[in-house]
């Protein structure tokens, strides 16, 4: 997993060196489309897996409940950074 990681930060960091390359900048909907391919394929892998499809209901629980932990995180942690770092402060009298 840290492999995968460090590569994403290493195409992150070549990248923003590289941003001035006009063919870099073409390559938005090149890559918006692989990961389309991507995420398709991976589809049929899942669905192609038995182990997979027979505990989709457990499976599925567990995944809906780790995503709405993980936004209602998110949603919190965005509130108190937003209160105590960009909300003005009403005027004292």
């Amino acid at each position: 997993m840290f492999v995968i990681i460090g590569i994403m930060f290493g195409g992150i960091g070549i990248g923003y060196l590289l941003r001035k390359i006009a063919f870099l900048q073409q390559l938005n909907t090149s890559i918006s489309f692989t990961i389309y391919l991507l995420l398709f394929l991976l589809g049929i892998s899942v669905g192609n897996n038995e182990l997979i499809m027979n505990n989709l209901g457990t499976l599925g629980l567990e995944a809906f409940l780790i995503a709405f932990a993980g936004t209602l995180g998110s949603v919190i942690a965005a509130w108190v950074v937003y209160r105590f770092f960009f909300k003005k402060k009403e005027a004292e009298s």
